[in-house]
């Protein structure tokens, strides 16, 4: 009967197609003169998202009155939207909103993207002319339009590094995008920094030597020990995602700034993207059957609690597991004390004044009590996270030679170092340590080992009566395990994965040998992603 329902219901709400007029045909209002400067315009961002009582009952009232709610907006110019001007380039490939590179006079990019989605696009080809693409497109009042303008201050004040964007009106007649003008024309439009290699490098950055995606920064961490994640300052990053309940964070969300110092190339992470600030999705019965009933945790919506940190953090997984394998919970909560120390009263009124007052007017009171209340609950939500990535640790290694040292010191504690080594006698290089932590058996069921390329070196010992389960995945290339330790109670508690020769094993009988299962059963491949 559960599953019955929202299909029902969604039978008799939607038509049966899509509505080809579902969009306003022009987001510009009238203006009585002399109300609005020439060379501004009153708008909505998308007016065509209002309902009646019914369908608000069902599918969820959103923000529906923020995107009709009439703001003021310059219109764009595109020879002074920064100084030098802009001029129009390559399309985008996003699915659903229409964006543009746009170019400085002196290399530096922008994204230039129409602020409403379509997601015409992501559905498959049966469902695109049926009555689900009105759902799914009315799905869209779920995020603020404006939350992403209120993150920089925030972000600043929080020492997370990010974006500046800004919001146009793309007047009728604009022609200035060249062949792709009429795609924007009469819409709201946001102009975004597009922080993508070094001639987009900003004094923000400080020393930073270039910036790359997160594809480019993931190859060059698995190739060499050398580079590395800043991952203190990512985990920074991630808390201010979960307080702001930002639940898109996935690794296509980020970019990284390259600081070379002088033993190695530290990767700092810079956010973007941030159209799902302040989400609100569930205020319909629905939306409410779908995150509660059907497992589609991750549309987590905004509120003075954290009430599901794992669907919050769900997208992110993937980065998370790289990006967070070092950091302890005491690190977790050193830095979620120092982000409610950052984020003052102060802070969270000037950033939502940003918000155009007929829409603080509708949100700004609710939303500064959810901030400030998700603040004093931010060290309790870090712990929850810190709980939820320590279940399971990824340690990669790269495609050169390295060494594994797991350490079962007790019953309650597992150490684990890695150290880089030389080709001929396997011993880590003088002073050199890439990784240790400390993992407690109430916190952590298992940690992966991950040697990729290189010819490495796994070395588990210790006595105790029950452990954390380690699996090893050797890699391609010949390698080496020792393993001297024994867990009594549990069975065995290290499993070993790798190609099916070359490869030299010595372990009693907590072992279990697994080569023919081969190097490709984990996500992490040679490239490291």
């Amino acid at each position: 009967m559960t599953f019955r329902l929202p299909l029902l219901l969604l039978l008799l709400l939607g038509p049966g197609c899509a509505r080809q007029h579902f969009f306003q045909p022009d987001a510009r209002l009238p203006a009585a003169a002399g109300t609005v400067p020439a060379d501004s315009a009153r708008v909505t961002v998308g007016r065509h998202y209002q309902r009646g009582a019914v369908h608000n009952l069902f599918l969820g009232r959103h923000y529906r009155p923020v995107w009709a709610a009439p703001v003021v907006l310059p219109v764009l110019d595109l020879t002074k939207a920064v100084p030098g001007g802009l001029r129009p380039g390559k399309m985008g490939g996003g699915f659903q909103s229409t964006s543009m590179t746009v170019t400085e006079a002196n290399g530096r990019d922008y994204a230039l993207r129409t602020l409403d989605k379509d997601p015409y696009k992501t559905l498959p080809r049966v469902m695109q002319k049926t009555f689900l693409l009105n759902l799914v497109r009315d799905a869209t009042s779920a995020a603020n339009p404006f939350g992403a303008f209120v993150v920089p201050p925030l972000a600043e004040a929080a020492g997370v590094l990010h974006t500046t964007p800004r919001l146009f009106y793309v007047r009728a007649g604009e022609t200035g995008l060249g062949t792709s003008s009429a795609l924007f024309q009469r819409k709201v439009v946001m102009l975004e920094e597009k922080f993508d290699g070094k001639a987009n490098l900003t004094p923000a950055f400080g020393p930073a030597q270039d910036l790359k995606g997160s594809d480019q920064m993931l190859r060059a961490r698995y190739r060499q020990p050398t580079h590395q994640i800043d991952q203190l300052a990512f985990a920074r990053a991630r808390l201010l995602d979960i307080w702001l309940g930002d639940w898109d964070r996935h690794e296509g969300q980020w970019q990284w700034a390259v600081y070379e110092q002088p033993d190695r190339t530290l990767y700092r992470p810079v956010p973007k993207d941030r159209d799902q600030v302040f989400y609100r999705f569930d205020d319909g019965l629905i939306p409410w059957v779908l995150t509660r009933r059907w497992g589609a945790r991750k549309f987590r919506t905004f509120k003075p609690h954290y009430d599901d940190i794992g669907g919050l953090v769900q997208n992110a997984r993937f980065i998370d597991e790289r990006a967070l394998s070092e950091v302890s919970g005491a690190q977790f909560q050193q830095l979620a004390l120092d982000l409610q120390q950052r984020l003052t009263d102060d802070v969270i009124s000037r950033a939502l004044r940003l918000l155009p007052p007929s829409v603080y007017a509708l949100e700004g009171a609710r939303l500064e009590a959810a901030l400030k209340s998700r603040r004093a609950a931010l060290p309790a939500a870090a712990q929850t996270y810190y709980r939820l990535l320590a279940r399971h640790v990824t340690i990669a290694g790269t495609d050169q030679a390295e060494r594994f040292v797991v350490q079962r010191l007790s019953d309650s504690t597992t150490l684990v170092s890695v150290y880089p080594v030389t080709d001929d006698d396997e011993k880590p290089r003088a002073g050199a340590l890439l990784y240790r932590r400390l993992f407690r058996t109430a916190e952590t069921q298992r940690l992966t080992l991950h040697g990729l390329d290189g010819q490495d070196v796994f070395e588990v010992s210790g006595e105790v009566a029950q452990g954390i389960r380690v699996d090893i995945f050797g890699g391609p290339d010949t390698d080496k395990l020792t393993d001297t330790s024994r867990v009594r109670r549990g069975g065995k508690k290290t499993v070993y994965y790798d190609t099916n020769s070359g490869n030299t094993i010595n372990g009693g009988p907590e072992v279990r040998d697994q080569t023919e299962k081969g190097v490709l059963m984990h996500a992490y491949d040679r490239e490291g992603y």
